[in-house]
């Protein structure tokens, strides 16, 4: 989230699209309830399923899976063609006035630089600003010049007409329009729109570019950085946030960082290329301090051991040759690849696409740990129970051990939740058994192994041996101990910068913040952006006092958020050039004639004039927001419409002609996959996944209370796909993909209606996916029976939210 839960009250308007908030996140959806009530926000539901939030909505509007780029795409042509812009805000704090490289094209849903044997865009040299001879980007800001950002965005979207979006996405031109003109009353500085997403949009082969869309138009409406406003992530899980925060994605280091890649040996130039330096005048390009962070996680991980002979520890770090996520490890588990997984708080079988993928891909390995508090269905993948998990035991080899662990419940520590915050909570008892912390087992594991190092050597065991372990019980490293590593301290005397000859840190002491990190090794933090959680006052994360002298939701005692605890990011883009807020009567901060302050930590230079031009978006070396992304996605600059990889079309009626650009070409597939993709001519309607509140994604049907009240698998089906097939409410129906099939009760609804998409009728089936062979409620299929392997192009991401499947009557 740019902004968190409680500032969703300060909204006029809520786009709640990708996203069924009030059934996945009952609690936060009371701050939508709070907006309605007390500032008359309208809230505007776009889905495929008439869900429980558009029950409770001021307008809903449907719209086929998979489509969101064409419905957001013509909102940005609505507001572009009538004018329904904040002018002020996207001329001083966006792109658009920057002019685009001569050599840029996109030709009928393909940009240049394509290799179609790649299925990517290995060069990207094109997609880029032209530069000036000073080295800084070109702009114009009349708007004129026919290469500036302003006018490839207009001429991109001019395809996306609401006769466009009623074609493709199946949504009345009537009701489209509502939407657009709902959204366009929040271009006025007075009045603010947010946008609320969550797996809805990340779970496609475009869902990093469903994102950006959204983005974009909240940039167009002055949204970005402004209380009640922003881009928000509803996260799934209680700590989803705080894992990419600590960098456990494959590719990623704590901080947003990442690992080098195999033909990054340099450490220098490892550093450069993500330490980028301003690309105008006087920009602060906040990554530039890339190399402090850095050194500090180095020293975090090594200590005495990382040295700038050793390039401050760069040396022990593994070069990817490949991303090694989770679509990848699968895919090399299948192939034989790797001996041995360790499951961790993770239950795989049920959460990747295709289970037949993935009980080949167990079946293969010599080795399978468990770490769970429960027994998962990837614990028990190979047993045999029946027609939910059909395998011979016999014929599978994998030793499976099994490390119970304790939950969030039975243990100290801090969860992120979506706002960023970090909320530290207590012990309410003990684990059962022999359950242990993961902490305790992890622990245990890395002793054991680095005594194995010690004792009998190995090819480079450098990075194991030296590893700092400062744990009052390495065996059994606390939370505590592990929450004021990731914060920081100094290793040295840190002088203060205004006053050489004092101390402004004690070496050993916790520091304040990460303005703090430096990059000579005297300080250490194991994650930047969380540096200031536990300083040496204590724990930040602890605190509860909920003051919000503002009356705006700004508790800044309250927990601690990252970065800074700062609440709203971006919140320099709140006030005009002057340094005066846009809102008054929503004032994040401003400036004092010597400072900015208000009700939140600026997201900026603390005593930067307004005067010096630099501009609110400072992690950017452009200083601005981008609505032209350069390199950093891997589709292309401006978001593009592509189908699901099972499209019920078989064509993109953008670029009906080009079958290159009917799907994502650069997403996630591996050739093998590619033949498991189903056709519409075999499997004629379209399936999505959801969430219950009943249940919380595979642990509650362990729960007796959760089961009674959802006790059984149902997939629900519209009125319409009922009397095509011949089905009434409680038969069971058989749903096929190209992948498997399940069996489930119909639930027979109004919820869902055909849509009509480029003159053909297109019938949806909603899939809810708690259900597995393990728990209390009654067995029933996994879900990923019948989705799909690919992924999104940036975050490899499965497609979950669109696929094609056949119900009948079973």
């Amino acid at each position: 989230m740019t902004n968190h839960w409680v500032d969703i009250k300060n909204a006029d308007v809520i786009l709640a699209m990708g996203g069924n908030s009030a059934e996945a996140h009952p609690c936060g959806f009371k701050w939508v309830t709070e907006a309605k009530a007390h500032r008359k926000a309208r809230l505007i539901v776009v889905d495929p399923r008439f869900t429980r939030t558009a029950s409770v909505a001021d307008y809903y509007a449907p719209i086929r899976t998979g489509t969101d780029i064409v419905f957001l795409g013509g909102v940005i042509n609505y507001l572009l063609t009538n004018d329904k812009i904040q002018h002020e805000y996207v001329n001083n704090y966006t792109d658009l006035p920057f002019i685009v490289r001569e050599d840029f094209a996109f030709n009928d849903g393909i940009y240049s630089g394509y290799d179609a044997e790649k299925h990517g865009y290995p060069e990207k040299s094109t997609w880029d600003y032209e530069r000036g001879d000073d080295g800084f980007v070109k702009v114009d800001t009349t708007l004129q010049h026919p290469r500036c950002v302003y006018n490839l965005l207009k001429q991109h979207y001019l395809r996306y007409t609401p006769e466009m979006v009623e074609k493709t996405c199946g949504t009345p031109k009537d009701k489209f329009l509502k939407v657009c003109e709902m959204l366009a009353s929040t271009a006025s500085p007075t009045r603010a729109a947010t946008i609320m997403y969550a797996l809805g949009w990340t779970q496609h082969s475009i869902g990093s570019q469903m994102i950006r869309t959204g983005a974009m138009v909240q940039l167009l409406l002055g949204n970005i950085g402004i209380a009640g406003g922003g881009m928000n992530a509803l996260r799934g899980h209680s700590n989803i946030q705080g894992l990419t925060d600590l960098g456990l994605l494959s590719n990623l280091l704590p901080g947003y960082m990442t690992l080098p890649s195999q033909d990054e040996q340099d450490y220098d130039a490892y550093v450069a290329k993500r330490a980028a330096q301003p690309l105008r005048p006087n920009q602060l390009s906040y990554w530039k301090n890339y190399r402090g962070f850095f050194v500090s996680l180095m020293k975090a991980w090594w200590g005495d051991a990382a040295t700038a002979g050793n390039n401050w520890g760069f040396d022990y770090l593994p070069k990817l040759d490949k991303p090694y996520d989770m679509l990848q490890v699968f895919e090399l588990m299948s192939q034989g690849k790797i001996n041995g997984y360790l499951a961790q708080g993770f239950n795989p079988l049920a959460a990747a696409p295709n289970k037949a993928k993935m009980t080949v891909a167990f079946s293969k390995l010599k080795w399978l740990v468990i770490m769970d508090p429960l027994a998962t269905e990837t614990s028990e993948f190979w047993k045999n129970h029946g027609e939910f998990n059909d395998v011979d035991p016999s014929k599978i080899q994998t030793e499976v051990l099994r490390l119970p662990t304790s939950c969030f419940a039975e243990e100290n520590g801090s969860l992120v939740n979506s706002g960023r915050v970090l909320q530290w909570h207590w012990r309410g008892a003990e684990p059962p058994g022999e359950a242990k912390t993961d902490l305790e087992i992890m622990g245990s594991l890395f002793v054991r192994i680095r005594k194995l190092y010690k004792d009998q050597g190995g090819k480079f065991p450098d990075p194991i041996v030296s590893l700092s372990w400062p744990y009052a019980a390495p065996s059994a490293p606390t939370p505590e101990e592990i929450a004021m590593e990731f914060s920081g301290k100094a290793l040295a005397d840190l002088a203060d910068p205004k006053d050489a000859t004092k101390v402004l840190v004690k070496r050993g002491e916790q520091l304040a913040g990460f303005a703090q990190l430096k990059d000579d090794g005297s300080t250490s933090s194991g994650c930047w952006i969380f540096c200031g959680a536990w300083t040496q006052a204590g724990n930040q994360m602890a605190r509860r006092d909920n003051a919000d002298p503002t009356g705006i939701g700004q508790t800044l005692g309250w927990a601690w958020a990252w970065p800074a605890n700062r609440r709203i990011l971006y919140n320099r883009a709140s006030c005009d050039v002057n340094g005066k807020p846009f809102d008054p009567t929503r004032k994040l901060i401003a400036w004092n004639g010597k400072t900015w302050s208000g009700a939140d930590v600026p997201d900026y230079k603390a005593d930067e004039p307004p005067e010096t031009g630099m501009g609110p978006f400072i992690m950017n070396p452009e200083g601005v927001a981008r609505f032209f992304a350069r390199d950093a996605m891997a589709e292309g600059p401006f978001p593009e419409h592509y189908e699901p990889f099972e499209t019920p079309l078989g064509y993109n009626p953008l670029h009906p002609q080009n079958a290159q650009a009917t799907s994502n070409p650069a997403a996630r597939v591996f050739p093998n996959d590619r033949a498991a993709f189903g056709k519409a001519a075999d499997f004629p309607h379209t399936a999505t996944t959801y969430r219950l509140t009943e249940h919380f994604h595979y642990w509650t049907k362990h729960v007796r209370l959760n089961a009674i009240i959802q006790p059984e698998q149902f997939v629900e089906i519209g009125e319409d796909l009922a009397k095509e097939i011949g089905v009434v409410a409680g038969d069971r129906v058989k749903v096929s993909s190209n992948r498997g099939h399940l069996v489930a009760v119909a639930v027979v609804t109004k919820r869902i209606k055909p849509l009509m998409i480029d003159g053909k009728k297109v019938q949806t089936v909603g899939i809810p996916l708690h259900w597995g062979f393990k728990g209390l409620a009654k067995p029933g299929y996994l879900i990923n029976t019948l989705t799909p392997v690919v992924g999104d192009g940036n975050t490899q991401t499965p497609e979950f939210k669109s696929f094609l499947v056949k119900v009948e009557k079973a």
